[in-house]
């Protein structure tokens, strides 16, 4: 049965799937068309709203990781503190990444901008692909598929720029501003007027422009209406169109990503993470990702119980202007937990029974308060219990969560809140875990997870997260420039713009910008230049760890800079010695 909507309406839910058929049968399987292919592993059920079990998405109905998980945005004189220009002055590594892409997931990109045309007037992008109109096509020579967006190619690109009305031809924009400035610290061209250069300045560039999430999915996480929110199953397409642009043009691949979820269970279990790793273990590709910028924001709590104190209490402020959100508590090893709450107004709901994979909801007298709880006691992805809480026009006040043991041996238990672009700024932990901030998907174990310093003081910046992961694994790897860094802005209407504007952002986006330059030129010196055929990220990691400065007053690896901030001359020198 074919889609009788477009699946990017809202008509439609998505859902995540592993399948292990062919994809004639997996289709067979479900009864219908209306499926997109991400990888061998892993597809995307576009299934009407209307013939769902209820029309009201639950856990009960459909597994945690089915659900596409929602991210955001990681953001808000560099490349020499990172010793990309100085090492982009050898000679060996002259070309700044030509032959190589960089691939960015993210806002799309202003395709006009001169900082991303040759010298004579033609464009570095050799796709676009906008997730934000179309039903799916074709391009000539390139095998991706999917049923919604458009696919814009090398040629279209440039007939459009020599068009007067370049949008009349490709009209795909950057209405938000990030995927241009990322991709400008990347591999934006060098501007001497200005002071600029991108990291690998002579690399091609790819780009997914990244479609909103779905209301429903918005309004079962309790996303606020003006937070930018991308759903986990876009993302994974996006990464997937990037490899077939590789793949066209064989060409070595960076892929780039900016985005960030407090959703999951920080262990690098989710959809999107299996995936990364997936493709982070190709030959001639690296996968570089941001740390998150959740550190200062409170929304993580570390608990713990024992047999003398069987029952923890985890108090929860809820700001005044919140109509509601999600918390997970993700269970150590396997330890079982219940929970019950007292309200603001001390109404107490005793510690609901644990089941297998159920769902209650509690409705205090008091106010208007409605909480949902799912309970699974063994999560496929991670084997640990998750209990995820959704509040509901809470009231204003301190909560109490009360979390009290089932089985307990190590007796540890992790509380997140969302990020906290998904939060109203007044909710959060009263007394919160400043680590274990890794946001999704930099827990994935062979990506290069990247956190953001101070170029100028040596600091680490103020909101970048901190590791390490929910198991002990060391995230992040590398800390590169991330604060009040020059790029790319948005020229007005984004028209034939002769001068490139800038702006000034921070961010760990900005810094896995960087670290993605830099991967591109190692890249294009072992795969094109003939000294490395079977580099990959995990290769690109080890450089970038061995010739990171590490400041000997400080121990290393630690939960800020992982094992010190990023130095590619020195990461070079590693490998060429």
């Amino acid at each position: 049965m074919p889609c009788t909507e477009p699946v990017t309406s809202e008509e439609y839910a998505d859902f995540i799937a592993r399948y292990f058929k062919s994809p004639e049968d997996f289709r067979r399987m479900w009864g219908t068309d209306c499926i997109d292919f991400i990888s061998h592993q892993y597809a995307v059920i576009y299934a009407p709203l209307t013939e769902l079990a209820t029309p009201v998405l639950t856990l009960s109905a459909a597994t945690y990781s089915a659900i596409p998980k929602l991210y955001t945005l990681s953001d808000s004189v560099s490349a020499e503190a990172a010793g990309i220009a100085r090492a982009a002055r050898l000679p060996v590594l002259a070309g700044g990444g030509r032959g190589v892409i960089i691939g960015f997931v993210d806002t799309g990109i202003d395709y006009q901008n001169p900082l991303f045309r040759n010298p004579d007037g033609t464009t570095r992008i050799l796709g676009i692909w906008d997730q934000t109109f179309g039903n799916g096509n074709t391009v000539p020579g390139n095998t991706f598929r999917s049923l919604y967006g458009t696919q814009y190619t090398h040629e279209q690109i440039n007939e459009a720029l020599r068009t007067e009305d370049p949008l009349s031809v490709v009209p795909s924009t950057d209405t938000d501003g990030h995927g241009t400035f990322l991709a400008s610290i990347a591999a934006g061209n060098a501007d001497e007027a200005n002071g600029f250069t991108g990291a690998a300045p002579g690399a091609s560039i790819a780009v997914v422009k990244l479609k909103p999430a779905k209301q429903y999915l918005r309004d079962f996480f309790q996303i606020p209406e003006a937070a930018a929110a991308y759903q986990e199953n876009d993302i994974m397409m996006g990464v997937s169109y990037l490899y077939s642009i590789a793949r066209q043009y064989s060409m070595p691949i960076v892929v780039c990503l900016g985005v960030s979820t407090n959703q999951g269970s920080h262990t690098g279990h989710s959809p999107l993470d299996i995936f990364l790793d997936e493709v982070s273990s190709f030959f001639g590709s690296a996968v570089v990702v941001a740390a998150g910028n959740e550190n200062g924001y409170s929304t993580h709590y570390r608990g713990s119980t024992s047999q003398e104190a069987p029952e923890a209490d985890v108090e929860l402020r809820v700001g005044e202007a919140s109509t509601g959100f999600t918390m997970e508590l993700w269970a150590q090893n396997v330890e079982l937990y219940r929970i019950g709450f007292v309200s603001p107004t001390g109404e107490v709901v005793q510690p609901l029974p644990t089941s297998t994979d159920d769902q209650d909801s509690v409705h205090f007298l008091l106010d208007r308060t409605e909480i949902s709880v799912y309970y699974k006691i063994a999560d496929p992805s991670t084997g640990s219990q998750l209990i995820f809480i959704r509040f509901r026009t809470p009231m204003t006040g301190i909560w109490h969560i009360r979390v009290s043991s089932a089985l307990s041996l190590s007796g540890v238990f992790h509380i997140w809140l969302p990020v906290h672009d998904f939060l109203d700024p007044g909710t959060y932990f009263l007394r919160p875990d400043p680590d274990m901030m890794i946001t999704g998907p930099g827990n994935a174990q062979y990506p290069i997870t990247v956190s953001a310093y101070n170029h100028i003081t040596g600091g680490i910046y103020i909101h970048s997260s901190r590791g390490f992961s929910r198991t002990g694994q060391i995230k992040p790897e590398i800390a590169a420039p991330g604060v009040d860094i020059l790029g790319a802005g948005l020229a007005p209407g984004q028209g034939a713009v002769q001068t490139p504007v800038y702006v000034r952002r921070s961010g760990t986006s900005a810094a896995a910008a960087h670290a993605a330059g830099a991967a591109a030129l190692l890249l294009k010196w072992g795969i094109l230049d003939g000294n490395d055929f079977f580099m990959s990220t995990l290769a690109i990691k080890t450089y970038f760890i061995r010739g990171a400065n590490r400041n000997p007053e400080s121990v290393y690896p630690n939960r800020e800079f992982g094992y010190g901030t990023l130095d590619l001359y020195a990461a070079f020198l590693s490998l060429a010695t």
